[in-house]
């Protein structure tokens, strides 16, 4: 049996034979399948398989990726502009970032690959009955969602991709976006070596929000593990993944779903969809509804409530994306994006409520007075 050598997750080597595929679904996927497909395809698969309603897509998988750069021939050319860079030194990161991300760019994928991945997005728009559905295309990482270390975002998205054309040509952008000026200056800061990162692209069915945003099952500022926050604004979550807009912020509880705290924010801008050119945009929010509540009350509800079955299959607080869609009728529109572990409050350790205790009175003293339950 012909068999690849790759590298998993944390440099260890893993075999990849000939029946390894190069392209496969979402739904075949698991948490498990993070060397094969990276951490947010894994994620997405993992959520469907746990019964959480996700739009359908596939993912070009790790095989494919080393496969497209051992056809490419490109691989040592990369390693020789990436030898000896400084992490600090962004001149030169940048520069070679840009002349690997030219030569990958410009690289075409092989006729075999091309045809599987072709033959899928068919296959995805006649699932979906919308001729060349727009998908996103989005880059998933073998390492991004690492134990102590967060090299989740340093690779590219594409939004509102629509016709196999553009498809293509925006899978080579998502394999390219691995070596950002960002991304190598990370890696080699965190002492990851370059050669041990693998890349996946998910193709996946465009949401066409009304709303969207983002939600952590655990409190971003303050590390309360006993509230959802969501942020939300209407059209696609760009603008809130951006920071570009003050986006509506909703406090739950995340025991009896009820919203203790909601703050509804002026949104100038929304992303939305280009219909002649196909494409995602900012576009002004009108006056009348840039102070209005960008989601329905019982959209809180129902995300919550997801965001709490998420957090309990993965037994962690997450950092969820989420949608809106307008194109289907309340009750089975809201979609989950994407799901990864929280990194920050997740990883700190927590301070014991007593440094020693004298007796067991002490300890349910200090409990008390830290506002914990006793089991």
């Amino acid at each position: 049996m012909n068999s690849v050598l790759a590298f998993g997750e944390m440099g260890t080597e893993v075999a990849m034979d000939s029946a390894t595929p190069m392209v496969c679904w979402f739904q075949e996927c698991n948490k498990d399948s993070v060397e094969l497909v990276g951490g947010k395809c894994s994620s997405l698969g993992e959520l469907i398989n746990a019964g959480v309603r996700v739009p359908p897509g596939f993912a070009l998988t790790t095989h494919g990726f080393r496969q497209f750069m051992r056809d490419a021939g490109i691989q040592s050319a990369v390693s020789k502009l990436l030898d000896g860079l400084d992490h600090d030194d962004m001149e030169k990161l940048e520069e070679a970032s840009r002349l690997i991300r030219e030569m990958i760019e410009s690289c075409p994928i092989s006729i075999e690959l091309e045809d599987l991945i072709a033959e899928s997005y068919r296959k995805l728009s006649v699932r979906c009955c919308v001729p060349a559905v727009p998908v996103a295309v989005r880059s998933s990482a073998t390492a991004e969602d690492l134990p102590g270390a967060s090299f989740a975002g340093q690779q590219d998205t594409y939004l509102w991709i629509r016709g196999i054309d553009d498809v293509m040509h925006h899978v080579r952008r998502c394999i390219s976006s691995l070596y950002t000026g960002r991304a190598i200056s990370y890696r080699i800061k965190m002492g990851f070596p370059h050669e041990l990162v693998a890349i996946s692209v998910g193709i996946q069915k465009m949401a066409n929000s009304f709303s969207a945003g983002v939600m952590f099952t655990i409190h971003p500022t303050n590390g309360d593990r006993s509230v959802i926050v969501i942020d939300s604004n209407f059209g696609f979550g760009e603008s809130v993944v951006s920071g570009e807009v003050t986006p509506d912020h909703f406090v739950v509880n995340k025991v009896a779903l009820d919203i203790m705290e909601r703050t509804i924010s002026t949104k100038e801008i929304a992303y939305t969809v280009d219909l002649k050119e196909q494409k995602s945009i900012a576009t002004e929010i009108p006056f009348e509804r840039q102070n209005v509540q960008s989601i329905i009350d019982d959209e809180v509800t129902e995300l919550a409530w997801m965001g709490k079955k998420i957090e309990k299959h993965y037994g962690r607080p997450m950092d969820i994306e989420w949608a809106i869609d307008k194109d289907l009728p309340a009750g089975g529109n809201v979609f989950i994006l994407q799901a990864r572990p929280e990194t920050v409050w997740s990883n700190k350790q927590q301070d014991p409520v007593s440094t020693g205790s004298a007796s067991a009175m002490d300890y349910i003293v200090a409990n008390m007075i830290a506002g914990k339950k006793l089991n």
